[in-house]
């Protein structure tokens, strides 16, 4: 399980493999410039509201993975990611499509 970090002071626990795919595509937002809210479900454990963070390429930001392997990327899960933070509620994290599978929506609602 690794973690998102925001201004050092927000943090989230994200699996690697959901976090690497994360870390494409708002990397890929904030090399073109493009400011976006990237938002997520709390745990439970802290209550059942959501948390959303303002990222732009002057956002700090640290990825902190678990895990030793880089995770295989799946270009669909992408896809559903970026089209997520280019919609006008932002970056949600979604649920893995199949590899292979058409990617329909992106909410995990």
């Amino acid at each position: 399980m690794g973690s998102f970090i925001y201004d050092a002071k927000v943090k989230v626990q994200i699996e690697d493999r959901a976090l690497a795919h994360l870390q494409l595509v708002i990397f890929a937002k904030l090399r073109r410039g493009e400011p976006f809210v990237f938002t997520w479900d709390d745990d439970p454990g802290i209550g059942h509201g959501r948390t959303s963070v303002w990222l732009s390429p002057r956002s700090r930001m640290t990825f902190v993975f678990h895990g030793g392997r880089e995770p295989s990327v799946n270009r669909a899960w992408t896809e559903v990611l970026a089209d997520s933070a280019n919609s006008s509620t932002g970056l949600f994290l979604a649920h893995e499509p199949e590899q292979g599978s058409p990617a329909y929506g992106y909410s995990n609602r």
